[in-house]
């Protein structure tokens, strides 16, 4: 076994090896950017080294440092981790002429598998079954877009190489096509250097399940059961559970013994993922199902197959890649309980996904135990940055059936708090709550098909939201020991009123507040309550409103609140007049950055006329394209921003001035 191994990557993925390897009493050695000198897998690492600028192309990409720092520092192997390097075949072959052990497949395989086009055709050879579409040389724009009109709409338009929704799109009709395509081809070339596509027929009612596969150097292959990944948002995974809910004995076997022959048709040793798409529309049973592509990595969800059999995915991929046979044969290897992961995320859900940076200023979350594990690479003190995947932590839990592992995961969500950044968190909470999800209705439609149950429109703080917020802001004057700091409110002959104004999403929320000797009288909208806090300590507060205990978690910011009740998670910030910037210009028409970020392309220019909806440029952050639209119909002004400048967060990127203006 190696003393030493080198982990080329960051996050929670670089964090998880190191334990692993700290079991085996393997030592690490962690790389890290400008970006990331403090990050968590730094701290964990037994030693770190600096390798380049906070983009991924200047560090985490960079081979040929990150080989460097291997020979230099001892580490007889690497581990890719996943995302970056870590299905570059060009890395795995230099790590092997270099006399250092790649954690992962030989370079032949992660080619055979890479591309998209190529991985089809082995797996038709091999009597795999394969979606419907095209997967050829000619990838000029008009043969594509004639292969999608023969294969039928809708269809996916897929990047060759990589995978997590990058260079994807849905095209649902012909005329979108090209401009599809095109945002594709520009997304791919940015993210895998290779803007090949592949077009594949859409299934209507798909589920995601995967298998996971293992194979040595020996000859020996087996399968470690499916997940199903169907929930995903923008082509990426969200909520993973194993076993996938309903799945039969049978298709069981049938899936698994596919996956293997998959992995046995390109000699493969290490851990890979055979992803398949299974066509739900007439139901699970005898549905067909179809492969879609290899990863040939440890997924982001290896966790709830791990929970589901009892072993160490990490432990097995070391134990391949130094020559070692599989510890168990497939007869072996037992599935016990159901497990589910959901990912954590920086991200506004209600804004379409929109990832989030900035500085956690609170993490927690419930004690580790056999029923749930935590996943992060970051805690709180941490930043999210705009140069990397938004993805904060992952939390799984295990029981004995899927109700159970049910049961736990709404545990855990309900003492999970995390604030600084926005996040996901209360949208986990409504899929798992969603009744649909309840009973496996699944594919990986169900996010636009329930979008309004788990985002509903228009959402405000509830009443008792805003009484937790007015009584964290009054409560900490009350509990004092000094005489001189309870501000009790009491006058003599009259009650002493007040108002708190609460900006909530873009609304004001007033809270009319009269102190009484042992409580408050809260005016909210025309409802009068009768509030008395019971206890604040650190982030909790109970407080009685009319005779009722209600208890949160509230984290202050200045003057900004997050608080967490149940399952709703809500974000307020305390309005205080002449201190929020009034005079600053503001307006419909004025367009401003939705987070830090490139400008790759520019479609418009100053003095143009446009009409509401028009696509104006496109931002690249967090690895995705966003597309910045005109809030209006009239005419650009002050557009002085060009493909490649870099925009921070809120600055004003153009203004449209609104027919019949005067300015």
């Amino acid at each position: 076994m190696f003393p030493k191994i080198l982990i080329a990557g960051r996050g929670e993925i670089a964090c998880r090896v190191i334990r692993t390897a700290r079991k085996k009493g393997i030592r690490t050695v962690a790389v890290y950017s400008d970006a990331d000198s403090t990050a968590r897998h730094v701290r964990l690492a037994d030693e770190a080294h600096h390798i380049g600028g906070a983009a991924a192309s200047d560090s985490y990409l960079r081979a040929d440092i990150i080989l460097e720092v291997a020979k230099k520092s001892g580490a007889g192997a690497i581990h890719p981790g996943y995302g970056f390097l870590s299905e570059n075949a060009d890395f795995a072959e230099a790590c092997e002429k270099a006399g250092i052990a790649f954690i992962g497949p030989g370079a032949d395989c992660i080619r055979s598998m890479g591309l998209k086009d190529r991985a089809k055709e082995i797996m038709k050879k091999a009597g795999v079954p394969v979606v419907p579409g095209y997967q050829g040389k000619d990838q000029t724009a008009e043969k594509l877009h004639r292969q999608a009109d023969k294969t039928g709409y809708p269809v996916l338009i897929k990047a060759v190489a990589g995978g997590g929704g990058k260079g994807m799109r849905l095209v649902e009709k012909s005329a979108d096509f090209i401009s599809s395509l095109e945002s594709c081809q520009r997304e791919a070339t940015a993210s895998f250097g290779n803007s090949d596509m592949l077009i594949e027929k859409y299934l209507t009612r798909p589920r995601h399940i995967e298998i996971q596969i293992f194979g040595d150097t020996h000859g020996n292959v087996v399968y470690l059961y499916e997940r199903d990944c169907s929930l995903q948002r923008r082509h990426q995974k969200v909520v993973e559970e194993a076993p996938a809910p309903g799945l039969c004995d049978e298709m069981r076997r049938a899936m698994g013994k596919a996956a293997v022959t998959a992995a046995r048709a390109i000699g493969y040793a290490g851990a890979g993922t055979i992803e398949f798409i299974v066509d739900v529309e007439g139901g699970l049973d005898d549905a067909p199902f179809y492969f879609m592509e290899m990863n040939t990595r440890l997924q982001v969800e290896h966790p709830v197959t791990e929970m589901i059999t009892g072993l160490d995915l990490v432990d097995w991929q070391l134990r391949v890649a130094a020559g070692e046979k599989l510890p168990l044969c497939q007869t072996d290897i037992t599935l016990r309980g159901h497990a589910i992961e959901v990912r954590l995320y920086a991200e506004d859900a209600e804004n379409n996904f929109m990832p989030q940076t900035g500085r956690i200023s609170h993490f927690s979350c419930p004690a580790q135990s056999r029923h749930f594990r935590l996943d992060s690479g970051v805690e709180a003190g941490d930043e999210i940055s705009i140069h990397y995947d938004p993805m904060i932590a992952k939390l799984i839990t295990w029981d004995h059936d899927r109700d159970g592992a049910l049961r736990q995961m709404s545990m855990a969500l309900g003492e999970t708090a995390l604030a600084g950044v926005r996040c996901n968190l209360d949208f986990l909470g409504a899929i798992i709550h969603h009744p649909a999800f309840r009973r496996a209705d699944l594919d990986t439609g169900f996010i636009d098909r329930f979008r309004d149950d788990l985002m509903p429109p228009d959402r405000q703080a509830s009443h008792m939201i805003l009484a937790l917020a007015a009584m964290a802001e009054l409560a900490p004057s009350r509990t004092g020991n000094d005489p001189w700091d309870h501000s009790n409110g009491w006058r003599m002959n009259l009650d002493l009123k007040t108002i708190l104004t609460f900006v909530d999403h873009d609304g004001m929320r007033d809270v009319g507040i009269t102190y009484r000797d042992s409580d408050f009288l809260l005016m909210i909208e025309d409802r009068e309550y009768e509030v008395r806090v019971l206890r604040q300590s650190g982030t909790g507060l109970d407080i009685m409103i009319d005779g009722n205990k209600i208890s949160a978690k509230v984290i202050r910011d200045g003057q900004d609140f997050t608080l967490f009740h149940e399952t709703t998670m809500s974000y307020l910030h305390h309005y205080l007049p002449g201190a929020e910037g009034e005079g600053e210009t503001t307006g419909s028409g004025i367009i401003t950055t939705p987070m830090p970020g490139k400008v790759s392309q520019v479609m418009v220019k100053d003095g143009d006329e446009v009409t509401e909806g028009t696509p104006l440029m496109i931002l690249e952050a967090m690895k995705m394209e966003h597309t910045i639209k005109a809030p209006l119909d009239g005419i650009v002004t002050g557009l002085s921003l060009a493909a490649g400048d870099q925009v921070t967060d809120g600055e004003i990127l153009a203004r449209i001035i609104a027919a019949g203006d005067n300015e």
